[in-house]
């Protein structure tokens, strides 16, 4: 019985020299050995190539134009030899250094599905807190009627289980991802552990609603049309009364 599996941490970037590094600095840091770790970059032009050079311990780097974003994680997913893969892309962060050794001691079984929570950091590294939506005590593919309500950046997915991302999908293929990761998955556990660190900002508000447009559209698909329009009014008010509390999303 696999007791120790190895996790393929992908790690997509482009123009990143800013964040690059840290992200890095989480993955090969960490405690455990069971780690493989994959770069794909976008072919970038600043420095984010010789700050991945000045590190060792990425097992793979990729380094050639795509498509977008997606389209660079289906690249990933290609390479990846572990039996699990983790999404963690320039500027998120493993959240502690003996995070993926507590995660994999904790582990009952092989779970198809592994995940946990999300700490929400600034430019500064300043931890501001968890994020609105709260991972469920036990995770389904209903789930998600209620929005992300696991951060991409903390669930991570046997590879057998996992789809490619629909690159029909240009900001919001990742919740569409996680839909149908957990779908198909048999057994799902919660680490009840912060997996990750994700780093607050970066797309701009034309981005924000050219993405809720997209994730309508895929609630819709996967839990119907009508349900989907009642769930937003209710979204919409709780929405309102988080940025007015915490002048954040």
């Amino acid at each position: 019985m696999m007791t120790t599996p190895k996790i393929s941490v992908i790690t997509v970037v482009y123009n990143g020299e800013e964040h690059i590094g840290r992200t890095i600095e989480s993955v090969i840091g960490q405690t455990s050995e069971q780690i493989e770790y994959i770069i794909i970059d976008g072919k970038s032009t600043d420095k984010t190539l010789d700050i991945i050079a000045g590190f060792k311990g990425v097992d793979l780097l990729v380094s050639e134009p795509d498509s977008g974003l997606y389209d660079a994680m289906n690249k990933g997913l290609m390479a990846a030899t572990g039996e699990y893969v983790w999404f963690l892309n320039s500027g998120d962060q493993i959240y502690s250094n003996n995070t993926v050794e507590m995660m994999i001691a904790g582990l009952e079984g092989v779970p198809d599905i592994i995940y946990g929570g999300t700490m929400i950091i600034d430019e500064k590294q300043n931890e501001i807190g968890d994020r609105r939506l709260k991972p469920p005590d036990q995770l389904t593919w209903k789930s998600f009627r209620q929005g992300m309500v696991v951060c991409h950046q903390s669930i991570i997915v046997k590879r057998e289980v996992a789809p490619t991302y629909n690159l029909n999908y240009r900001l919001s293929a990742d919740f569409d991802w996680a839909i149908r990761s957990v779908k198909k998955a048999a057994q799902i556990h919660n680490t009840n552990l912060i997996l990750s660190r994700f780093l607050e900002g970066g797309l701009t508000d034309h981005n924000i609603k050219a993405g809720l447009k997209e994730r309508f559209k895929i609630m819709g698909r996967f839990y119907g049309l009508i349900p989907t329009i009642l769930r937003h009014f209710v979204f919409g008010i709780r929405l309102t009364n988080y940025y007015l509390r915490h002048r954040r999303f």
